[in-house]
């Protein structure tokens, strides 16, 4: 059946990228029933056959190419937004701990002098807060398309630490608190200032979107890391195999959702729309981030995606069923 499905793969014109890694598996499955068949038991009517598919299945192999667009459309319809779906539990964890711990550090700043006499000098902190001072300056200190640019490899860094050093736990864990902490303590000296209102207003219209795409690289970096404790049904390394090949989906996507959240950032956050309108602004993409990840996401997963590669998917499907 192997051997019947390379031949179909080896006299298609065009292959998919699922394909290709389809083709690419059988073919190195048939290499090694060809040995075993030389060494063992060289019938010719059979090794003959056998020869004559490996060797084009081989310079199909070598020759295959996927078309890039109907793989960019599969990967945006399907890849990516199953695999965020299937991290969904995992962000909103991620979320909670992250704005209970922003909140509490927040008020706890906002209301002792002890704890903000620890982060400056009264005139200090009245340069960050003041109107005009460095918490707002710092949305507009550099032009707009270099701060885009600034903001997004910044935060694409932050992403990248959260997804990728998930399976060690802590290190993620530990960028998440410190993000928080960020968080918490400039909103609480601005609400000390009576300055709750800036805060939103220059926060919110970037940082709804922002903090969706920091809390799903969190989740699905976790989700990593829990992989290896926790490996279900499968073995260890097919599971992780599975689950890096998601990540590395989900680290994909966010390089797009994070380019829109800085252009936001850069070009709407410091402009001189009115503050409703600016956080409007923020609520809409958000709402078309969590619209397209709740209606694409789901179907996609419904029709078996997990976000690694559509024949890992089957494989593994395959081997625990």
């Amino acid at each position: 059946m192997a051997w019947y499905r390379l031949d179909q793969l080896a006299r298609r014109r065009r292959l998919t990228g699922s394909e290709s890694d389809e083709l690419v598996a059988l073919y190195q499955r048939a290499s090694a029933d060809l040995v075993h068949l030389q060494a063992v038991a060289p019938d010719q009517g059979v090794v003959g056959p056998l020869t004559d598919l490996v060797a084009r299945a081989r310079a199909r192999a070598m020759g295959a190419r996927s078309e890039l667009w109907p793989e960019i459309v599969l990967f945006f319809t399907h890849r990516f937004p199953a695999a965020v779906y299937g991290a969904w539990r995992w962000a909103a964890a991620v979320a909670a701990v992250f704005f209970v711990t922003a909140t509490v550090v927040g008020v706890w700043v906002a209301n002792d002098a002890a704890a903000r006499s620890t982060l400056g000098s009264p005139a200090k902190i009245a340069r960050v807060t003041e109107p005009g001072g460095e918490f707002e300056t710092y949305y507009s200190e550099y032009p707009a398309s270099s701060f885009a640019a600034k903001v997004w490899t910044n935060n694409a860094w932050v992403a990248a630490i959260a997804l990728f050093l998930g399976f060690l736990i802590l290190p993620a864990v530990y960028v998440l608190v410190m993000n928080a902490l960020n968080v918490g303590v400039t909103g609480g000296l601005m609400a000390h200032a009576d300055r709750l209102d800036a805060f939103f207003g220059f926060l919110a219209p970037h940082g709804i979107l922002e903090l969706t795409a920091i809390f799903v690289a969190g989740g699905a970096g976790l989700k990593l890391g829990w992989t290896l404790i926790d490996p279900g049904r499968l073995s260890r390394v097919q599971a992780l195999a599975k689950q890096g090949q998601t990540t590395g989906a989900v680290a994909l996507g966010l390089v797009v959702v994070l380019l829109f959240s800085g252009a936001i950032e850069a070009f709407v956050t410091p402009s001189s729309m009115p503050t409703a309108l600016k956080i409007l602004i923020g609520l809409a993409a958000e709402g078309v981030f969590l619209t397209y990840v709740a209606v694409l996401g789901r179907r996609a997963a419904d029709e078996g995606f997990s976000g690694a590669h559509r024949s890992l998917d089957d494989r593994w499907q395959v081997s625990i069923t």
